[in-house]
Formats: C-alpha cells, structure tokens, sequence
C-alpha cells in the first residue's frame, strides 16, 4: 500500500561513459475491484488512493452515483493463497437498496474501449446512463488565456513525475483556474478515476463547475468519464479521438485538444470558451 516508486539498477550510458547507479521508477501493480465480494475488473495503476480508484471506477461505470451508495470500501485480507494481504484487492460493498449490476464474463457496460461496445452504442450507453448530465446553470465560461495556463500549473504539481518521468497525470481546477486536486497513475484512466473517486467521498460530485485537464490524450474513455461526473468541461495537452468528439457533441461536454501555450483546439462546446471580441475592420 503507498508504494508510489521503486528503485532498479540501471547501466548509464552518457556521452561514451558508462556507470551503474540505482534509478526511480513508478511502481506498478494489478488491483482487482470486487462488488459485493465478486470480482468486478482488474486495472493495472500505480499503488495509492485505491479506494478513491474503485469508487470513480464505479461512478464511470454507472454504479453509483452518490457517496450514500456505498457502505464501505476495504482491503481484503488474505487476498492470496498463504492469508496475506498484498493491498492488491479492495471490495466495494454497496448500501442497502443499492442495485447490484449483473457480474459476468459478458456483462454489459462501457467502462473502456475493449468492452466490445462502439460507436452510437457506447454514445447511448453514456448518456442514458449518467445521472449527472452535464448542466449550465448558469454556464461555465473559459477563457483561453486561463486554460493555457493550467498544464504548467499541473506540471508543477506532478511531484512523482520528477523522480521517475513515467506518470500520467489529471488535475481538477476550478473555473477561475484554481487546483482543486490532482492524481498521478501509470493509466490516465486510472488517475482520472481517483479524482472521480476523492469527488464522491468527499460529496462534490457532480462536479459541474469544474475543468478536467489530463497529461496526455483525450479517448473516449475519459470524454465518458468527465460526462459520468458531471465535469463540463475536459482539457488534453495531445490529440482527442474521433469518438471522444461525438460523445462530448452528443452530451455537451466542451472538449479542447492540443492544449499548448496559447494554441488549442476547441472540437465541441465552443460556447464555455469565452472568446474576446473581434476587432473592427478597416
């Protein structure tokens, strides 16, 4: 539990000279997510803030939706063979009267892009699913000049990512550009999650006045995940992917991409970015 990084020995090879020396890596392990004690998914992530994971996992999943859902979240001891516990498992188990989804090999959702869903039927699936649409009342207005600078203020938050240079990273600001939390994992997903997951524990979701910035890309698993928060507004520093696109145009989810400095894309909800009006001509 908590174990963030690991050091390796490493052979350094710099300009022709060659030396042994130990290096920092980000530490990952599998964590499997039970429901109720059956297993639910296996998500590889970087270890820490395990249970905000498996709670932000469930929000995207459509499990719940509300921090009265769930009665308790807790290791499960003697998660192997011999009785030790590895902080490998956490079971989840839901409040009375709390629908528990139907766990199969098969089982019908639409957490990541290898369910066997695509498509107009994950885009359904996402918007009759969430039960935080994503509102504006009163809208969310963005300034490009705020957004270009919010992923320097998360680079200088990502205290793993400069020991080991190997952590995705996602952080939540306001919409006066405050950071209200980041969360650093191997899998932006899983980073993403535990934003989602803290969110719920701590009662702010749906988060619906808040702009969502990852380190990378933007899929349509983390398009689906702002939506499942009720987030408005999502950012990425690369590109997004065709059907990030159609689900943020299907649900109203504002998606900007290639988020550099002063230069970004704006591919839909154009109408949160608050742009200055044009000068005159002639």
């Amino acid at each position: 539990m908590g174990r963030v990084t690991e050091r390796r020995r490493t052979l350094r090879i710099r300009d022709g000279a060659v030396s042994s020396r130990p290096d920092t890596l980000v530490a990952e392990e599998p964590l499997e997510i039970r429901l109720d004690g059956r297993p639910l998914a296996i998500t590889m992530r970087t270890p820490g803030d395990d249970f905000a994971l498996a709670a932000g996992f469930l929000v995207s999943e459509g499990v719940i939706a509300d921090g009265d859902e769930v009665q308790s979240i807790v290791y499960c001891a003697g998660a192997t063979a011999d009785g030790v516990n590895t902080y490998n498992v956490v079971d989840v188990k839901l409040a009375p009267g709390v629908p528990v989804p139907d766990i199969t090999l098969e089982r019908n959702v639409y957490t990541t892009s290898s369910c066997g869903l695509c498509g107009k039927a994950s885009l359904d699936a996402v918007r009759t699913t969430t039960r935080h649409p994503v509102a504006d009342a009163p809208p969310v207005r963005i300034t490009p000049e705020l957004l270009s600078a919010l992923p320097d203020r998360l680079r200088a938050a990502q205290r793993v990512f400069d020991r080991t240079g190997g952590l995705h990273a996602a952080a939540l600001f306001s919409e006066e550009g405050e950071l209200m939390d980041v969360r650093e994992d191997v899998g932006r997903h899983n980073a993403v999650d535990k934003l989602v997951g803290r969110a719920l524990t701590d009662g702010r979701l749906p988060l619906s006045r808040a702009v969502l910035l990852v380190s990378g890309r933007a899929s349509f698993e983390l398009a689906q995940k702002a939506v499942m928060a009720g987030i408005p507004v999502l950012a990425a520093v690369s590109a997004p992917s065709s059907l990030a696109v159609d689900l943020a145009a299907e649900t109203g989810l504002t998606l900007v991409g290639f988020l550099r400095g002063p230069s970004m894309n704006v591919y839909a909800g154009e109408h949160r970015i608050a742009l200055a009006a044009a000068a005159p001509q002639g």
